[in-house]
């Protein structure tokens, strides 16, 4: 990490410096966040930001490979399996973990990966509120950044446009999760109507005619041409919420990312990956022998939750023998790692991080653009906000160099 400005950092800390970003973030989106705020950015040096960009830009590689697509398509459920669906996401997360290496490097490790959506108009705000913060900084340096691939905020905001609304009236462009204004991310989807015009809606809201969808608005009846696809599926089969079309239908509007790709590039996905940034995974189905070291040295993950649910970070001989043979191809162990408490908050204690590499595809684009990242802090066992509510200096932040 940033060492000089890491102290210059927390020799300038007050709590009144946090509530200001917090103040100046949440004014500007007029919504609360409903996650914890960290209470600083992270600081990377020029080296650790080229081994992150490097570690997340090659998995991304191995993932656009072909043969491997096709293998991970297999863990398409056939009851969500939706038609039409393109040959590359066009968004697609890179979770990396920042560990010490033998040699006392700090690098990057793989933690899991979404061909899904993440909090990409939330962070050029969190960003704004930090470096805002930052300039009163006696001695803190100009320039600091969020973004990747040379963007600047105005060049992200052109990209990201470009991949939700594309060619259409951002009108006719809806942000889709299940009942939004309810949702942790809610801050994300005030971000979203603020950069992109582009409203939230819930799936229950919209009405089929024929092949079509419409929405609602001011009294008007409103053609649906492109969806920012948001729902998570474990979240909508376990509410059970009715909607009026079915995923299998072979609707007249584009998907944006399609949805199949929430169950392709995902954890199903880690096992199918050799990269020196990614740690060893299994299917539970192929694991010929329990390791001895299970407790110890692995995790057990279900490959299609979200935010971390159901992950097992000290499992047991008998939790997996719990898990029935049917169900053991959603399942995979996984090599675990060791974060680095390298991050030192105000009271002397280090403090783990990872981050979250975004990447961004047009529809006419045949590669995808690294555009920014978000981070998250944590002093639990997890990296998750639901796993340290009772720490500070944990959440969500973001990473600037």
């Amino acid at each position: 990490m940033h060492s000089e400005l890491r102290a210059l950092y927390n020799s300038a800390y007050t709590d009144d410096l946090y509530e200001k970003q917090k103040s100046l973030l949440e004014g500007r989106l007029e919504v609360p966040a409903g996650f914890r705020l960290a209470e600083t950015p992270v600081f990377l040096t020029a080296d650790l930001r080229e081994r992150l960009v490097t570690a997340a830009t090659g998995i991304v590689e191995q993932l656009m490979d072909v043969e491997k697509t096709e293998r991970m398509k297999r863990g398409i459920p056939e009851r969500w399996n939706v038609p039409r669906m393109d040959r590359y996401p066009n968004l697609t997360q890179v979770d990396l973990a920042v560990v010490r290496d033998k040699d006392g490097t700090l690098v990057p490790k793989l933690i899991e990966l979404q061909g899904f959506p993440s909090l990409s108009a939330f962070e050029p705000f969190q960003a704004d509120a930090w470096l805002e913060c930052l300039a009163g900084i006696p001695g803190m340096p100009d320039g600091l950044s969020p973004y990747f691939s040379g963007l600047t905020k105005e060049t992200f905001v052109e990209l990201f446009r470009k991949v939700i609304v594309g060619n259409h009236d951002p009108e006719n462009v809806i942000l889709m999760d299940l009942e939004p204004h309810e949702q942790k991310t809610n801050i994300d989807f005030a971000a979203t109507r603020k950069l992109l015009g582009v409203d939230a809606v819930c799936p229950s809201e919209l009405e089929l005619s024929g092949r079509k969808l419409y929405r609602r608005k001011d009294g008007r009846r409103i053609p649906v041409d492109r969806i920012y696809n948001r729902i998570v599926f474990d979240e909508l089969i376990k509410k059970a919420m009715p909607i009026p079309f079915d995923f299998r239908d072979d609707l007249d509007v584009e998907w944006v990312p399609h949805p199949n790709w929430y169950w392709t590039w995902s954890k199903y996905s880690l096992p199918m990956l050799s990269h020196p940034a990614v740690p060893r995974a299994t299917y539970l189905s192929e694991v010929d022998e329990i390791p001895a070291d299970l407790t110890e040295n692995y995790v057990l993950k279900p490959l299609f939750s979200f935010a971390g649910g159901g992950v097992n970070v000290e499992p047991t001989l008998d939790d997996i023998l719990r898990i029935p043979d049917a169900e053991r191809p959603n399942w995979c162990l996984q090599e675990k790692i060791e974060y680095d408490p390298c991050i030192r908050a105000v009271d002397g204690g280090g403090v783990k991080f990872e981050i979250r590499m975004m990447f961004y595809r047009p529809d006419d684009a045949d590669h995808f653009t690294l555009g920014l990242n978000l981070c998250r802090l944590s002093r639990g066992k997890m990296l998750g906000v639901d796993f340290n509510k009772s720490f500070t200096w944990v959440g969500s932040s973001v990473a600037l160099g």
